[in-house]
């Protein structure tokens, strides 16, 4: 007769409660069979994403799924935008979802997203953000410059900040340059401009938005010692996909500039515009990022005379926080002061830093 030993019984009981603990989870069995346990970190769309115990994070589409059984309650979207917290478990090829309230039987495209209680917090901080929260910031100072027979100096300090949420999105930027040249211990200024200003737009819904914006410029070689344009319109998300949007964007403005032509007097003109062009954000690989942004003025006061902007800037990121910057910011005046250029080009590149919060 084998009698119990009794020196063995710890260990039988911790193997045994690790099987359980390891046979607990969210359990999804796809439709060829195959089995994934872990937990279940959000659905998106018909993209299914768990943290898998052997595998990490696994990605799985809705319709590939057979049956789905949560361990945990998730946070559960239903149609009509209703979320309640709750397990979910496929019945007879409908998901049965347990909330507190009262359980309910819908069918599996009736789960519009599940969340996690990160993803949720996540999400709710995407729609109600604080006035600090959801701020990108990018920006460089670059430096170049030549010393000998002859020296020069150019500085360039593109900065930009944004701040997108589920219903609005607020802009701001900065670029200038200033350059000088000595050639036979003569120096002069070869380019002095600066340009900077604000923008935002709501979603009215999911494809239209209003939106505003104030724009300033200062510019020594074209005379300009100040424009301050305020407008505002309407604009329609054209395209939004995996790797980018496309916003199509019109409306009206007021210019206000300020030219100083010396030695002729200085003058003051003022205008109604009306505005119409197109923002474009784009991913063109994993690291890079593109970005490029037109608008045509024409003005209303004096007709057949316009403002032309286009600005383009990619952005590839080195490490988290340092990137390589090029950017190209493109003025055009119809009616520019006697003896000055109607078009003004000003391009920067190199090491930049982007900030998240």
């Amino acid at each position: 007769m084998s009698t119990l030993n009794l020196k063995a019984l710890p260990g039988v009981c911790f193997l045994t409660a690790m099987t359980l603990v390891t046979a607990m989870g969210d359990q999804i069995v796809l439709k060829d069979g195959d089995r994934v346990t872990g937990s279940i970190v959000k659905k998106d769309g018909q993209t299914v994403t768990i943290l898998s115990k052997n595998f990490g994070a696994v990605t799985l589409k809705w319709d590939d799924i057979q049956t789905v059984k949560t361990d945990q309650p998730l946070n559960v979207v239903l149609a009509g935008d209703q979320t309640v917290k709750a397990n979910i478990q496929t019945q007879d090829g409908r998901v049965a979802v347990e909330a507190p309230g009262g359980p309910r039987v819908v069918e599996p495209g009736g789960i519009v997203a599940l969340r996690n209680d990160a993803e949720q917090r996540a999400y709710e901080r995407f729609r109600h953000p604080g006035l600090l929260d959801l701020w990108t910031v990018n920006g460089s100072l670059s430096l170049a410059g030549t010393k000998g027979n002859a020296k020069t100096l150019v500085i360039t300090t593109p900065l930009n900040f944004a701040r997108v949420s589920s219903t609005s999105r607020t802009t701001a930027y900065f670029n200038s340059i200033r350059s000088s040249a000595t050639i036979n211990g003569v120096n002069a200024q070869t380019a002095n401009a600066i340009r900077g200003g604000w923008g935002y737009s709501r979603n009215l819904t999911s494809r239209l938005f209003l939106n505003g914006f104030n724009d300033y410029e200062y510019d020594k070689f074209q005379s300009l010692d100040l424009r301050v344009v305020l407008g505002g319109g309407a604009g329609f998300h054209a395209w939004k996909g995996k790797n980018g949007t496309l916003d199509l964007v019109g409306g009206g403005a007021w210019n206000r500039e300020k030219f100083d032509p010396a030695p002729k007097a200085a003058f003051t003109r003022n205008s109604a515009e009306a505005y119409w062009g197109d923002d474009l954000a784009y991913k063109l690989s994993a690291r890079t990022s593109l970005v490029q942004s037109f608008r045509m003025f024409n003005n209303l006061s004096t007709t057949g005379q316009y403002r032309m902007n286009f600005d383009v800037g990619a952005t590839t990121a080195l490490t988290k926080w340092l990137t390589w910057n090029v950017s190209v910011s493109d003025r055009y005046l119809s009616n520019p002061v006697p003896g000055r250029l109607a078009n003004d080009l000003l391009y920067t590149t190199g090491l930049g830093f982007t900030f998240a919060r």
